[in-house]
């Protein structure tokens, strides 16, 4: 991997590390009001966004070409760097769905999901960056 492509991912790898940091933290204490599952909603978008962001650039500095969100995450599925492509392609729908439309009955649920499925796979990926 050359120097700059190293940065960069590294570079990146930051932003992603503080916005998952506090998505995990919040997002296991009970919400309370709608503006806190707003806010929980809001993290999963934003960390989505900075893992694939970070994914793509690790990929690049590896030699690799990925143009689409879902090129990025079959490659890192290819190449091991996340276990399970499904969850990432789901949740690149479901960061779609939570940026254009808001409907209560599935913020409630898709909360729950984030807790469950989404950090757990964030926290994957976290955990194989950090030892690079």
């Amino acid at each position: 991997m050359d120097n700059l492509k190293d940065t960069r991912w590294k570079q990146r790898f930051e932003n992603f590390e503080k916005a998952f940091l506090i998505l995990k933290k919040y997002s296991f204490q009970e919400q309370k009001s709608e503006i806190e599952e707003a806010g929980i909603i809001h993290f999963f978008e934003i960390t989505f966004e900075l893992s694939l962001n970070v994914i793509k650039d690790y990929l690049e500095g590896e030699g690799y070409q990925v143009i689409s969100p879902r090129e990025t995450i079959k490659q890192a599925y290819q190449t091991e760097l996340i276990s399970d492509g499904h969850i990432w392609m789901e949740g690149l729908s479901k960061r779609t769905l939570t940026t254009h439309t808001y409907d209560e009955a599935f913020a409630e649920k898709f909360v729950e999901e984030v807790k469950k499925v989404y950090v757990p796979a964030f926290d994957e990926l976290y955990q194989t960056l950090k030892k690079e």
